[in-house]
């Protein structure tokens, strides 16, 4: 076919392909295309200080106004806190637990920074070379979602600080949703590597966004938990078959309401054919990610669906931070798997990410409060400061999940070094 090599449709079908395939939007013979292409990533880190903006100034009017309450009443029962290790400090009745979050806020600062020390050295490195290497070589190189995993950082430490004011049940999801933020974006990051035209734009990442929060929300006012786990346990399933369908077909598969008649017509296809189509996939690296995935999932929706979790916050960010980690570790597989080094500096960074953050997950259980409770039950689990008179638990939860989080990003930022001279019709997709 003389159209083969230029439409996407066609490559996209090859059994092997390789970044070149799949990076023809930001080719240089492109201009405009790859000039919309740029300013679609810079919409992520732009959409997040307007969304946390509007999402922070009624947080802070809320926790306030509790806060407010909270000293004009007496009524200590408002706010669930750590009464052993409360300090008192201007109107803040807890004020260890928000000036804990500076690390959030400094470490996203000082990632945003080293984000833009490599855009600076990779445009001087690039100019030498006569952005033969921008175009070329390497990975390609787009950091819009890095800036935006840096704004996440920020903003979840300001929000994080805004829910210590006074803990409860109401506003505990202005503690995790920009958590979900950083789950998602960096999973966007991690496929963006190897699929820089099909990746998700950045407002169907906050389409997803949204309707994770819309449906915590919902958590918190709904009486039958069982008729809503069931409701969440479909609508789980259901999603991650039509995006496993979209990986899987590299993209060529539309995300709309007839995305599952497609699935269905092509396993009623295959079944025809005989079970060595569904014994041999034609992609079997991808089919063994979703597979997992898959798996994975079913096992996160059958717990929900049995247990119920009271903090169901908690249990969505828990699917999130496990896909994040099972992707994450294929991507790692997949690198060795094909030859590929992983630079001193980026092991150096990943193995800092999770020896930090092992104890970082210790530190979060084995919490001295909980809204998940009555307030005289949560105060059986306040505990005495455990660093300097003056920190508990829950505060070294915060120093160290801001620790591991910057060097994950770290390790993201850096994890492709060893390809920046090599060919992209030499570095493989999966």
């Amino acid at each position: 076919m003389s159209d083969a090599s230029s439409d996407l449709n066609v490559i996209r079908t090859k059994k092997f392909l390789v970044v070149a395939d799949l990076s023809h939007k930001g080719s240089g013979s492109h201009v405009k295309n790859s000039w919309l292409y740029k300013r679609h990533l810079w919409i992520a880190s732009f959409l997040i200080i307007i969304v946390s903006l509007f999402y922070a100034l009624p947080v802070i009017q809320l926790v306030t106004i509790y806060q407010n309450m909270m000293n004009d009443t007496g009524d200590q029962d408002l706010c669930y806190f750590n009464f052993l290790c409360a300090h008192p400090r201007w109107n803040f009745t807890d004020f260890n637990h928000i000036y804990s979050n500076l690390g959030y806020i400094l470490l996203g600062i000082l990632f945003y920074v080293s984000t833009s020390h490599r855009k600076f050295l990779r445009r001087k490195l690039s100019k030498e070379n006569r952005n033969r290497l921008e175009e070329n070589y390497g990975i390609p190189q787009h950091y819009g979602l890095f800036y935006a995993m840096g704004t996440a950082l920020v903003v979840e430490g300001i929000l994080s600080a805004c829910y210590h004011i006074c803990p409860t049940r109401a506003n505990f999801q202005f503690d995790t949703t920009f958590m979900y933020v950083i789950c998602i974006l960096c999973t966007l990051k991690i496929y963006q590597s190897r699929h820089p035209d099909i990746n998700a734009e950045a407002q169907e990442a906050f389409k997803v966004l949204a309707a994770v929060a819309v449906i915590c929300v919902f958590s918190l006012f709904i009486e039958d938990m069982l008729v809503f786990q069931i409701c969440v346990f479909f609508i789980h399933l259901l999603a991650c078959l039509a995006i496993s369908a979209r990986v899987y077909y590299m993209g060529t598969w539309k995300m709309n309401f007839g995305v599952f008649k497609r699935i269905y017509c092509v396993l009623r296809n295959d079944f025809k054919a005989g079970l060595s189509n569904w014994c041999r996939p034609m992609y079997v690296d991808r089919m063994t990610l979703l597979v997992i995935g898959m798996l994975t999932n079913m096992c996160w929706a059958i717990y929900g669906l049995v247990y119920r979790p009271p903090d169901f916050a908690s249990y969505m960010l828990g699917i999130l931070v496990t896909n994040l980690f099972l992707y994450f570790t294929f991507y790692i597989f997949m690198k060795v798997w094909h030859g590929e080094k992983i630079l001193c500096h980026a092991i150096f960074h990943m193995v800092c990410a999770f020896i930090i953050g092992i104890p970082a997950m210790y530190f979060f259980i084995n919490n001295a409060a909980t809204w998940s409770k009555t307030a005289a039950e949560s105060r059986v689990f306040n505990r005495e400061c455990q660093v300097l008179s003056f920190y508990d638990n829950h505060d070294i939860w915060h120093f160290l999940s801001a620790g591991s989080l910057f060097f994950f990003f770290m390790t993201l930022l850096t994890l492709d070094d060893d390809l920046a001279y090599t060919p992209r019709d030499k570095i493989a997709v999966f």
